[in-house]
């Protein structure tokens, strides 16, 4: 009877046995791919502007898989520029002889109406063993421009300087601020057409001063500046010039020089001496 008992022990140990091996062996043999965003570029990546996403799968050098495919769902804010690759695959088991990960590498527009914060990409992978997995991964998206107010803060006509003042309305500090005035046919600028005027913080203004002829109507302005992922942008401006604002105003009424002032006392002295010296000589005859 106890040997009985034993041999069952034995047989059922032995079909457990081969059962975990058998399972070791399907799950070694199995197809299993692991997805990832290794890379994106710039980080955060900018309303209106390109940001790059690269994305690894591991595993495709296990030939249960067959051929693994990786697909970029494109929806908004986050979507690929018509005609772009959107689909990258493992072509031939010699590729996984020397691979064990696909890469795929994406170019992708971020919509201007993307919302700073954290938004959803999706890929879709596919092999032998699956007709496609959804994985999604966060993006992150801050909009780091900023915007101006451009005003004509004064004009002088007797000396043609023509005083802008720049204000920051974004909610970023910015650097090296820059403002140009290109050429056209409503403003002459003598001299430098570029005023480097330095740092900007949110919500504080500068001036940039220009030595110009403008003619009534509308200036054209080019305002370049480092953002706060250090990446140089332009802005282009423009502002309403109106020359009634700036007639007969005191503050370009021309001054009289001083030394005209110095040359008007020395003539008073010298015709109050010389007078004088004609009385005093008068007198002496007289005696």
């Amino acid at each position: 009877m106890i040997k009985k008992s034993e041999n069952n022990i034995l047989f059922v140990s032995s079909v457990l046995f081969i059962i975990v091996l058998s399972l070791s062996f399907i799950s070694a043999g199995a197809c299993s791919l692991t997805t990832n965003l290794i890379n994106q570029d710039p980080y955060p990546a900018i309303p209106g502007d390109y940001v790059k996403l690269v994305f690894e799968v591991s595993g495709v050098d296990n030939p249960e898989c067959g051929e693994v495919q990786i697909k970029f769902i494109g929806e908004f804010p986050l979507t690929l520029d018509t005609g772009a690759q959107s689909v990258y695959s493992t072509s031939s088991f010699y590729e996984r002889d020397y691979h064990s990960t696909l890469v795929a590498p994406y170019k992708v527009r971020v919509d201007k109406e993307a919302i700073d914060g954290e938004n959803s990409v999706d890929v879709v992978i596919s092999s032998k063993s699956s007709s496609g997995i959804l994985n999604k991964f966060n993006v992150t998206i801050e909009d780091k421009r900023v915007d101006f107010e451009v005003h004509i803060k004064d004009y002088n006509p007797t000396t043609n300087i023509l005083t802008l003042e720049i204000l920051n309305i974004g909610k970023y500090d910015i650097k090296a601020l820059s403002v140009e005035v290109p050429k056209q046919d409503s403003l002459f600028v003598k001299g430098a057409n570029k005023n480097i005027v330095g740092d900007l913080d949110s919500n504080e203004y500068t001036t940039a001063d220009f030595e110009a002829t403008p003619q009534n109507g509308v200036i054209n302005l080019i305002l370049a500046y480092s953002d706060g992922i250090n990446v140089r942008r332009t802005v282009e401006k423009s502002v309403v010039f109106d020359s009634s604002y700036f007639d007969d105003r005191k503050a370009n009424e021309k001054a009289t020089p001083v030394y005209v002032y110095i040359l008007v006392l020395i003539v008073i002295v010298v015709a109050f001496i010389f007078y004088r010296r004609h009385r005093k000589k008068k007198a002496k005859r007289s005696e």
